[in-house]
C-alpha cells in the first residue's frame, strides 16, 4: 500500500511540473507576419 501512496504522490509532482512548464510554454507567441498573395481568378 505504501508503494502505492509513492507512485500517487510521484505523479501529482509530475503533473505539477508540466503544468508548471505549460504554464511558461503556453504564455510564449509566435511570430506573425501579413502574407499577400495575388489570386488569377477565371471568371467569363
Amino acid at each position: 500500500m505504501r508503494y502505492i501512496y509513492r507512485a500517487l504522490a510521484m505523479l501529482v509532482m509530475l503533473g505539477a511540473l508540466v503544468l508548471v512548464g505549460y504554464a511558461y510554454i503556453g504564455n510564449l507567441n509566435p511570430v506573425q507576419h501579413q502574407v499577400e498573395q495575388p489570386v488569377k481568378l477565371n471568371v467569363d
